[in-house]
């Protein structure tokens, strides 16, 4: 009888929160952010037509058909368990060749095959930096990259690129960012959010820099194949002994960013001997990444490739269309991409209003959402905002004419 009641006494509970860990108030993803306020937006009953996200499935392009098939068959062929955590043979393989046949001689045991970029990015920071490092970021940069340095306990700094040089990167300004605790030198070619393409001159410069100064290039590619005059050359093509960490994936020129596999490519130089080996180490702790979809590398990057033709006009049609629009728009700038469905255009905004406070105001008056500038990095009183135009033509007609009105009665209010 005691026993029973001893067993049917109330647990004692406190009312105090449990705590969270402080590099969760450092962690912010401007892009995925922003999503709740669309929700409010759409529960109020508003139809929201969403310009955040890169993603080309959600707006009518097709996964390559033997891509699909490929990680079919993996599935049905019984590859459904645990991969070696560096990513299946065939795949390296297959990403070594593309490598070398665009003139970056790379062996496969230098390549991992990593759940998207995004991973990629997290495994190769990790690997470099330590907790008090600093990482070189373009400015705008691509906020993951923010994200994760923060996430390890290391800082930022941001180098400009200059819309009034169609986004070039700023070197002078570059340089001067450089401290003795500089470890990583992010770039980001094709770019996102700006859809700019670096001149030659320019990436021969950054390499100059990182080698002066004994850093490692983070070079984020996954764009490449999307230059809207044919693919852009990998930045190792213009040296081969540079120490670069090569990043790229399915998602983007392959249309498949819902199967996150991508790459990470690490440059023949000795001088990444022992990174490669960090990388590697990190990697063993998440087992591998998604598993039948590693079998859609192979057919993806040795077989038809056909679809990134039509894929590139589209998109420059779009580009040509977003970049004509905005500009006609009183107080709006925007520079013309030259690769990938991003644009960053800019508006001089009133006295005292935000970026955030025009893409609010856009996005609960007409329902279109886009992310804010300075969830880039941005200063918030330069009016920027990145676009996606992977909507059909059809329907970036009556979004850029709706951001027109919009702006128009925007700045008059102020």
């Amino acid at each position: 009888m005691h026993q029973r009641k001893m067993g049917r006494m109330p647990i004692s509970r406190t009312a105090k929160s449990i705590p969270v860990s402080s590099r969760v108030s450092r962690f912010s993803y401007a892009i995925r952010n922003i999503v709740v306020e669309a929700q409010a937006v759409e529960a109020r009953g508003t139809h929201v037509r969403y310009m955040n996200i890169g993603d080309p499935v959600a707006f009518g392009f097709q996964t390559p058909v033997h891509l699909v098939e490929a990680a079919e068959r993996a599935m049905r062929d019984g590859h459904n368990g645990y991969l070696a955590s560096a990513g299946i043979a065939s795949a390296r393989e297959a990403v070594a060749a593309d490598y070398s046949a665009r003139g970056v001689p790379t062996a496969a045991d230098r390549v991992l095959i990593t759940t998207g970029t995004s991973e990629g990015i997290e495994l190769a920071l990790s690997a470099l930096v330590d907790e008090g490092d600093e990482v070189l970021v373009p400015l705008p940069t691509y906020p993951l990259y923010t994200a994760v340095i923060a996430k390890i306990g290391a800082h930022a700094r941001y180098y400009r690129t200059d819309a009034q040089r169609d986004w070039q990167p700023d070197v002078e300004h570059l340089r001067h960012q450089i401290t003795p605790r500089t470890r990583v030198l992010v770039v980001i070619d094709p770019n996102n959010p700006t859809g700019a393409v670096y001149t030659p001159a320019v990436r021969r410069a950054l390499l100059e820099i990182a080698d002066e100064h004994g850093l490692t290039i983070l070079a984020d590619e996954v764009y490449g194949d999307l230059g809207f005059d044919g693919s852009v050359p990998l930045l190792g093509t213009l040296d081969r002994d540079a120490p670069i960490i090569s990043l790229s994936s399915l998602s983007k020129a392959y249309l498949a960013p819902g199967w996150r596999t991508g790459w990470l490519v690490v440059g023949a130089t000795p001088r990444l001997d022992d990174v490669l080996v960090a990388i590697k180490k990190l990697a063993d702790g998440r087992l591998c990444s998604p598993g039948p979809m590693q079998y859609a590398v192979t057919a993806a990057l040795t077989g038809n490739r056909s679809h990134q033709i039509s894929f590139r006009k589209a998109l420059a049609e779009r580009a040509r269309l977003t970049t004509d629009s905005l500009n006609a728009i009183p107080g709006m700038r925007c520079v013309a991409p030259r690769a990938a469905f991003y644009a960053m255009p800019m508006l001089s905004l009133p006295p005292g209003r935000t970026d955030e406070d025009y893409v609010l105001a856009l996005l609960r008056e007409t329902g279109i959402l886009c992310v804010y500038g300075s969830g880039f990095g941005m200063p918030p009183e330069a009016g920027s905002f990145r676009i996606v135009y992977l909507a059909d033509p059809g329907e970036l007609r009556p979004i850029y004419a709706d951001i027109a009105a919009f702006t128009r009665h925007y700045l008059q209010r102020a």
